[in-house]
């Protein structure tokens, strides 16, 4: 077997087909959006470059020089970790464990070359939203950027020494037929008694100008001092212009006090189920069959993106009061379009979110691994921290 690194155009385009091979029989498999990954390792669209980060891609011959594998390996500059830490990602591999140990053993000599004590993996190069973690349970078809890989994988990186650093659930949710925990409806109930709350969906003219601002003020209260970085307001902006093709307005709600954003779900129409009619490619012909899906066979689920509160309005009812508002305002109703919603990427690290879930009564529908291999195999494993 032959470890080549991707270094041409005709090798970058292998490192795509390569899994569309693999994966032709397999019905519950999506093709990512080619364009998706590819921005991934260009240095023009993926500013982590920029930052000083790099990334490696490599595939794996066989003996008669067919492609049997592929990886990548990545320094991302934003990580703060005790040990010095990099990532693998985008393995794909033929069930053969010689072959796997192969791409791992390649992927780590060059982390360990530039000074890594550590890998994670499979991981992006990028945000954790986006193809992060190992696919173990609930192999039916996977949602707009998460992974999707064999079940054979986790004997992979287990028996190579990976160790589960965290595990990350896909929470599903019927949106009618199922009700809520009781002690969230009392709570929800008290709170709407006050006027000073107001929990709405945001449209037209508030939707374009204002969203963004909102998001940003309740997001970098909520979540920055966990996930390490705050947002800018044209960061936002962008968020908000990049989801506008897809977006539907009844699916962004907010919670103010006083006027104020304290916070915020923002829900998504599941796009993977028009993406799956697209074959990886949005050329013209497969922009076609996207508008065309869009308008016959719209999506019936909804993805859940992000949900916040601010601290100080923690623990006090404000997450249930906007939940069950939404609920009265419009997932009861049977002319809603979505019949199901799914939360993606709820770390076990994070136990408030998994009580909001469990409280929805959703449930855990699928279930990815992110793992750790340290270099020195003496030194003690710790796992995540647990978010307070």
């Amino acid at each position: 077997m032959t470890i080549v690194e991707v270094t041409t155009p005709a090798l970058e385009k292998e490192f795509l087909e390569m899994a569309v091979r693999l994966y032709r029989k397999e019905k519950n498999w999506i093709r990512p959006l080619d364009q998706d990954i590819q921005g991934i390792f260009n240095p023009k669209s993926n500013k982590l470059f920029k930052l000083g980060g790099k990334a490696k891609r490599w595939l794996l011959l066989d003996g008669k020089n067919e492609i049997i594998g592929r990886i990548a390996a990545f320094l991302h500059p934003k990580w703060k970790e005790k040990l010095p830490t990099g990532g693998v990602g985008f393995f794909e591999c033929i069930s053969d464990q010689e072959a796997a140990f192969m791409l791992f053993d390649t992927a780590k000599d060059w982390l360990q070359k530039e000074g890594m004590e550590a890998m994670d993996g499979p991981v992006n190069f990028g945000e954790r939203d986006k193809w992060w973690g190992l696919l173990v349970e609930g192999f039916s078809p996977p949602n707009y950027n998460m992974p999707w890989n064999f079940p054979y994988y986790k004997d992979f990186f287990e028996a190579y020494g990976f160790q589960v650093y965290f595990k990350q659930f896909t929470y599903m949710r019927p949106v009618q037929g199922v009700g809520f925990d009781p002690k969230m409806i009392a709570r929800a109930k008290e709170l709407l008694k006050n006027p000073d709350f107001e929990f709405r969906h945001i449209q037209g003219k508030e939707l374009r100008d204002k969203a963004p601002q909102y998001f940003m003020e309740v997001y970098n209260k909520a979540w920055s001092r966990h996930m390490g970085k705050t947002l800018t307001l044209k960061e936002t902006q962008l968020m908000f212009g990049k989801m506008k093709p897809i977006m539907d307005a009844r699916l962004i709600y907010f919670g103010f006090y006083k006027g104020e954003p304290v916070s915020f779900f923002i829900n998504i129409p599941e796009i993977n189920q028009l993406f799956k009619y697209v074959d990886g490619r949005l050329d013209l012909w497969g922009k076609m069959k996207f508008l065309y899906n869009k308008i016959f066979n719209p999506p019936n689920k909804m993805l859940g993106l992000v949900f916040g509160v601010i601290p100080d309005f923690q623990g006090k009812g404000v997450d249930s009061a906007m939940i069950m508002a939404y609920n009265e305002k419009f997932a009861r109703h049977d002319s809603f379009p979505y019949k199901t919603i799914e939360m993606n990427w709820i770390g076990d690290f994070n136990p408030k979110m998994m009580r909001v879930c469990e409280q929805l009564n959703a449930t855990i529908y699928k279930t990815h691994h992110t793992y750790r291999y340290l270099f020195d195999r003496e030194k003690p494993f710790e796992r995540h921290p647990i978010f307070d």
